[in-house]
């Protein structure tokens, strides 16, 4: 991706290296339901100690903290495009660095849950330390797979200000968990296609790549040895990566109706 020549975003918020104390009480529930929501074993993210120390150095990735700046400023610019040809204001998110746990409006999380987005203060939660599981764990390499990844996270904040988080809220299931992030995927891939002027060959490829390797099957097989289909949160392989596929190739919001029961 040739992001170096990209405007940088104001709107990153770096809690790198800073102690953070467990919330509890309504911070603390509202976590708890989002862990819930997008089935998240609560204990990897909720902590009833008082404060939790992390490393107090900042890490040495400046390059990393200015490629997420470029692409933060992409999705802004992308999105309030769209929205401003739909009649509509984008209200740019909030992109939260932080190493080891974090306070979000949501509550109190830990690194071991991933990138997220908390809709209660529209911001999104990232340790970078998650790109080097990407590359490493995942064995997704590449600097397009990084964007791939926030710009899903961007797309939870799109569905949030569409309305598509409350509503589907009201509807909680497995199956309309798996059908926000397969949605969310497919608005990465809008990402994709509208800054196609910045990719580079085989950047399509890398995402598809990651979305292939972190999907529920994969990441089943992988721990449990065996898949189970009724427990998916996020999507199989197949279908993130064929919905990553539908929004680069139409570039279309209205193409992202997961939720449409004859959709894969």
């Amino acid at each position: 991706m040739q992001w170096a020549g990209g405007r940088r975003s104001g709107n990153i918020e770096d809690r790198r290296g800073m102690p953070v104390g467990a919330i509890g009480g309504v911070g603390g529930l509202i976590l708890l339901l989002i862990a819930l929501f997008f089935g998240v074993d609560p204990s990897t993210i909720m902590d009833t100690g008082n404060q939790t120390s992390v490393n107090a150095s900042r890490p040495a990735d400046d390059q990393t903290t200015d490629f997420i700046s470029a692409v933060l400023g992409y999705t802004e610019d992308t999105w309030s495009d769209i929205f401003q040809r739909n009649g509509r204001t984008y209200r740019e998110p909030k992109l939260v660095l932080f190493s080891g746990a974090v306070n979000s409006a949501c509550g109190f999380a830990q690194a071991a849950v991933g990138p997220f987005y908390c809709p209660a203060d529209e911001k999104v939660y990232l340790d970078t330390t998650f790109f080097q599981e990407l590359r490493n764990r995942f064995q997704s390499p590449g600097d397009f797979a990084q964007a791939y990844v926030i710009a899903h996270e961007i797309g939870h904040h799109v569905q949030n200000l569409l309305g598509t988080t409350d509503r589907v809220e009201r509807n909680r299931s497995n199956q309309t968990s798996v059908r926000v992030e397969l949605q969310a995927d497919c608005y990465a891939g809008i990402f994709a296609n509208r800054n196609r002027n910045v990719l580079d060959a085989g950047d399509i490829d890398e995402a598809l790549g990651a979305a292939t390797m972190i999907g529920d099957d994969r990441l089943q097989m992988r721990s449990r040895g065996y898949v189970v289909p009724e427990s998916f949160t996020h999507g199989s392989s197949e279908q993130r990566s064929h919905w990553f596929k539908t929004g680069f190739e139409s570039g279309d919001v209205a193409a992202c109706n997961t939720f449409d029961v004859r959709t894969p």
